[in-house]
């Protein structure tokens, strides 16, 4: 059970629906006889873990942009508790607007631009929901994210089928072993066949597919969900029991489809049920196996279904791979990593919180973390779980939780906490901009205001900052266009400093390093109009173009030139 303080104390979970609890029969792991149960709390299907720790199912929503990837989180925090009413993307004036999407830009364009964190309760589980930018341009945050999650539901529009982000993203996934759920969305708008789709799936993706369930109807005549392992019928999320049939041919499902399209789907079923895979469990919690679920978030069809299977068999926390070793979800001793730094989500206070991924044991508030950066304690007094932009103080974290820490600079993306082990967590990298533009102020009395706002907003992730050691203008780096806009947008909303863009003469940056000292202080001191420091002060070599770039490392050989740079760590001391 969660355990809040402060305005929410006392709340435990509001669900406004019925909880759903799961039995050891929820899920059978083939479509025939002899069927083999899928008991989520049995030896094969979660590692040996404390009890608090085995419920949590921590993962993130991916999709292209506009696949209703948004929409699919507000349904999964409604049935939660989370909130109780579910905004629409696009809201009007007289409707509430998305609660994970809570910036400005957000609602005026519709998109997600930043990772919201969002915990709640249901059933028997505690959910870490990560909902991460769709949009290519906000590649970086979403890979930092995808380091923090234990599984990920993949939303794809069933008129559109895989699209270039999701590949993209589905990538990123695979190179970290997550397994993965498959959503296929607005069932109730013209739509691809869905045997089109799953191949697709496969073709595209090298993935096995195992539908759970299938849709009756599509377009205008979906009408909801039939499940193809237990002959079960679901019409709206608002069901708290789905309704046992005979089969394809009960009298039931002859009643919500056009007789026109009855024969077809009946055929659609028994092929489904004969010729696809059944779902394994070991397939896909090693990443070979999707379990496919058909729906439409936005009109409340099949929701359910897929937070049933979550709860069911998502993986529970695993292991973190750290530098020196493996560190198991079920140790006593609290660990954990910062993937996120968010400024400003309560601009009357000026906050800034870093999201840091419990890893293993049990984080209490109050209590003294070593920030292995530094080799120093810090006090963690202040922990708070979070609904979007809302937030409650957490009294207590387990290994797979994701919590909220208060700071004023102390905690960067990529920080390591420990109970005093010195070991670091990889896999938050900084990858090199590929767009860089000098800030132009208009108003040149806010000059240092400016600085420090660009210093949050690069320690944020939103951008890049580098600053030029000739002492000219600092240049800002970012993966895509998008991002300049929303850092524009904050500048003015947050710190009140209006801003404008100038094209610089280089285009790309490397960061340089080198085993001998003394060439590299060569190398910069010959480079100096060309060099910069970025928020660490390590060196950045900047070039026009390519070629010059490879100029540069033809010439010398001893220096390294990165185009990613591990965020990571030790303590200079250490």
């Amino acid at each position: 059970m969660l355990t809040f303080s402060g305005a929410w104390a006392g709340r435990e979970k509001s669900p406004p629906f019925r909880d759903h609890a799961l039995s050891p029969d929820t899920y059978t792991l083939t479509g025939r006889s002899p069927a083999r149960v899928l008991d989520p709390r049995s030896p094969k299907a979660m590692t040996d873990l404390p009890a608090p720790v085995s419920r949590r199912r921590t993962f993130a929503i991916i999709s292209h942009p506009d696949a209703g990837k948004t929409t699919l989180t507000e349904k999964l925090l409604l049935f939660g508790g989370a909130i109780q009413l579910a905004g629409e993307v696009k809201a009007k004036k007289n409707r509430v607007s998305t609660r994970s999407d809570w910036m400005g830009i957000e609602k005026e364009r519709g998109i997600s631009v930043v990772t919201s964190v969002m915990t709640f309760e249901y059933g028997d589980c505690v959910f870490n929901l990560l909902d991460t930018p769709g949009h290519e341009d906000f590649s970086e945050d979403t890979y930092r994210t995808l380091t923090a999650v234990d599984s990920a539901i993949m939303v794809i529009d069933a008129a559109k089928g895989i699209e270039a982000r999701t590949r993209k993203l589905f990538e990123v996934c695979r190179m970290r072993d997550i397994p993965i759920v498959t959503f296929v969305n607005k069932m109730d708008r013209e739509t691809r066949d869905p045997f089109d789709l799953l191949d697709e799936i496969e073709k595209t993706l090298a993935l096995d597919t195992a539908p759970v369930t299938w849709p009756m109807g599509r377009g205008r005549s979906f009408a909801g969900t039939f499940d193809l392992r237990h002959n079960r019928i679901r019409r709206i999320d608002t069901e708290e029991e789905p309704t046992p049939v005979s089969g394809p041919g009960d009298e039931a499902i002859a009643a919500l489809l056009p007789p026109e399209e009855l024969d077809g789907w009946r055929d659609e079923v028994a092929l489904a049920q004969e010729a696809c895979k059944p779902f394994d469990l070991e397939a896909f919690r090693e990443g070979h196996l999707t379990p496919v679920f058909f729906g439409s978030a936005l009109r409340n069809f099949g929701v359910r279904d897929l937070i049933d299977a979550m709860a069911a068999f998502a993986p529970p926390p695993r292991g973190q791979e750290a530098d020196k070793r493996q560190v198991e979800a079920g140790e006593a001793r609290m660990t954990g990593f910062v993937f996120k730094i968010q400024a400003n989500m309560d601009p009357n206070h000026r906050d800034r919180i870093a999201f840091m991924r419990v890893c293993s044991g049990k984080l209490t508030r109050g209590m003294k973390a070593k920030l292995v950066r530094t080799g120093k304690p810090i006090p963690l007094n202040t922990p708070q779980f979070f609904f979007a932009q809302d937030r409650a103080i957490a009294d207590e974290a387990w290994a797979g939780d994701v919590v909220g820490l208060p700071n004023h600079g102390t905690l960067r993306i990529g920080d390591t906490l420990t109970e005093g082990e010195d070991i670091l967590f990889r896999g938050v990298p900084s990858f090199a901009p590929e767009i860089l533009r000098r800030i132009k102020l208009t108003n040149a009395m806010k000059a240092k205001k400016l600085r420090e706002a660009l210093q949050q907003m690069a320690e944020e992730g939103v951008v890049q900052l580098f600053l030029p050691q000739d002492g000219s203008a600092a240049i800002v780096g970012v993966v895509g266009a998008l991002q300049l806009d929303v850092l524009k947008e904050r500048l003015q909303a947050e710190y009140g400093l209006p801003i404008d863009y100038e094209t610089t003469r280089f285009a790309i940056c490397r960061w340089i390093d080198c085993d001998e000292a003394a060439e590299l202080d060569r190398f910069i001191a010959s480079h100096l109009s060309a060099m910069a420091s970025d928020l660490d002060g390590a060196p950045v070599f900047m070039a026009s173009t390519a070629f010059s770039l490879q100029y540069e490392q033809d010439r010398w050989k001893a220096i390294r030139f990165s185009d990613v740079k591990d965020y990571q760590r030790h303590a200079k001391a250490a």
